[in-house]
């Protein structure tokens, strides 16, 4: 599972904005602001959320869950605990 904050901080990672972030992932702009506005864990299709997560990692940016260890040796940020 992502988040809403994970995916605005990915977004600021990469300095872009929803808009780029839809045509990477190749989605809608309204989907990606749906996803961006849900509350904890992003809810919607499956494959949808593949293609965020998927547009991110090829862009270099790993989205880490809770209690996952980060296979990258890149550098990066995260709540030490889970709010």
């Amino acid at each position: 599972m992502i988040t809403a904050g994970q995916m605005r901080a990915g977004r600021a990672l990469l300095g872009i904005d929803q808009r780029t972030l839809a045509e990477m992932a190749g989605v809608s702009l309204p989907t990606i602001q749906r996803m961006e506005a849900s509350d904890g864990n992003v809810r919607g299709v499956v494959d949808t959320l593949t293609k965020v997560v998927d547009a991110f990692h090829r862009a270099g940016v790993e989205l880490i869950g809770d209690h996952a260890r980060s296979e990258g040796g890149g550098r990066g940020v995260r709540f030490r605990e889970p709010r």
